[in-house]
C-alpha cells in the first residue's frame, strides 16, 4: 500500500478546506491495479528441438549446474567416442 507523506503543520492543515474537491477524493480512493501477466506454454516438440540444436558449450554448462538430461547426453557422447 502506498501512503503519501506531507510536511503540513497544524496551522497549514487548518487553512485547508474541510471538503476535498471530487478529483482529489477519487485519486485518494483509487488503488493501483496489478499489471496483467501472460504465461506461455512451450510444447514438448519445441523443447526437444531446442535441446537438439543446443551447442556443446551450453550442454556442458547445464551438466555442470546439475541438469540430469545434459549429463546423460555428455555421457552418451563420451561413450560413442570410445572405440
Amino acid at each position: 500500500m502506498i501512503n503519501s507523506v506531507s510536511s503540513a503543520t497544524h496551522a497549514q492543515a487548518a487553512a485547508k478546506p474541510a471538503v476535498q474537491p471530487p478529483a482529489a477524493q477519487q485519486s485518494v480512493q483509487s488503488k493501483p491495479q496489478p499489471a496483467p501477466t501472460d504465461t506461455v506454454q512451450i510444447s514438448a516438440a519445441a523443447l526437444a528441438l531446442k535441446e537438439a540444436i543446443e551447442n556443446p558449450v551450453q550442454t556442458a554448462k547445464e551438466a555442470a549446474s546439475g541438469d540430469a538430461q545434459a549429463r546423460r547426453l555428455l555421457a552418451r557422447e563420451a561413450a560413442d567416442k570410445v572405440p
